[in-house]
């Protein structure tokens, strides 16, 4: 369905399979090896964007290589699309804010994710809202308010097998961030939207949370501070009536000398409960208890992964570039 709602902006075919190489990979532990083969490269794929997120693979049985990637330019308010053996297309412009004035330095959409049905949903910052591309083009809002109240700018978004979609809430697609004067809600938070359309808080405490993932067997639900002053990842609990319990902390940079201390963005889990999350220098490469094996390093920031292909391909969105690097692991889902 996705691929018939591509936009038209082609790039030129893309006949190489020679992509430009970058980084390296830090190994912090042995274990590493098991998950990044100690030959695999970083490839930039596609680049020229002004700020590049929220990655996701779109599966497509016609498709030879098995489907493609979308991902946002925020700053450009568009989702780009990147299909091995074409490249680089334009999918969707608008992508995150529809009005008609000027809307700051980051009006696009930001995270992005498949529902179960196999649609786009959305994690818009112009237009403060969750949106869902539906099967003949148009986007419906799936959540834009808690309590009355505007969001500020969700940002990510983890959908689980029943159909909630939790997602995190910032203030960095605001024009003025935290001082914007039509901020609505004083706070960053992490929300659940059930399918019914309610909207319930899950937790307030985290000073600007970010990026959001699901364990494979979603009994835990990890959430990264992108604030530098508390850069500590997060495990929620998943109760029997599917809100979050009380976190435990998970990682925290700061107490790892060896890299430096910084907040997290984007995150994924793969089906051994490895968490591959964005944050200082890299992409750290984290055990399911929480130890730092390793970083894969492109020499710019990194906002986010995502899993692609048959799940053991991990694209990067890193800074003005779409990469990817070949793992032994498989992201969860595939």
């Amino acid at each position: 369905m996705l691929a018939l709602l591509a936009g038209q902006s082609q790039a030129q075919a893309q006949n190489t399979t020679n992509f430009p190489r970058i980084g390296h990979v830090d190994r912090f532990d042995p274990s590493l090896d098991r998950l990044i083969p100690k030959d695999s490269v970083i490839e930039v794929l596609c680049g020229g964007f002004e700020w590049a997120e929220g990655p996701v693979w779109i599966p497509e049985e016609d498709n030879k290589y098995g489907g493609f990637v979308l991902f946002s330019d925020i700053p450009h308010n568009a989702v780009m699309k990147w299909q091995e053996g074409i490249g680089v297309t334009t999918f969707m412009k608008p992508a995150g804010y529809t009005g008609v004035a000027d809307y700051g330095a980051e009006p696009g959409s930001n995270g992005l994710a498949l529902d179960r049905k196999g649609r786009l949903v959305l994690c818009e910052h112009g237009d403060r809202r969750i949106s869902v591309l539906t099967a003949n083009g148009g986007k419906l809002t799936l959540a834009d308010r808690w309590n009355g109240k505007r969001f500020n700018s969700p940002n990510d978004l983890a959908i689980r097998s029943n159909g909630d979609i939790f997602f995190t809430d910032p203030i960095y697609g605001l024009p003025k961030r935290a001082d914007d004067p039509s901020r609505e809600i004083d706070f960053c938070g992490v929300y659940r939207l059930q399918k019914n359309g309610t909207v319930t808080l899950q937790s307030r405490e985290i000073s600007r949370p970010n990026g959001i993932a699901f364990s494979a067997d979603e009994k835990t639900l990890f959430v990264a501070n992108s604030d530098g002053r508390d850069p500590i990842w997060r495990a929620f609990p998943l109760q029997e009536d599917g809100n979050l319990g009380t976190p435990k902390p998970f990682f925290d940079a700061s107490k790892d000398d060896r890299i430096s201390q910084g907040g997290g963005d984007g995150l994924k889990v793969d089906v051994q409960g490895n968490v591959f999350a964005t944050g200082p220098g890299g992409v750290l490469v984290l055990s399911p208890e929480g130890k730092l094996l390793g970083r894969i390093v492109t020499g710019e920031s990194i906002a986010n992964v995502g899993w692609g292909n048959d799940g053991t391909v991990l694209y990067l969105t890193s800074d003005m570039y779409l990469c990817r690097i070949q793992t032994r692991t498989k992201g969860v889902g595939f």
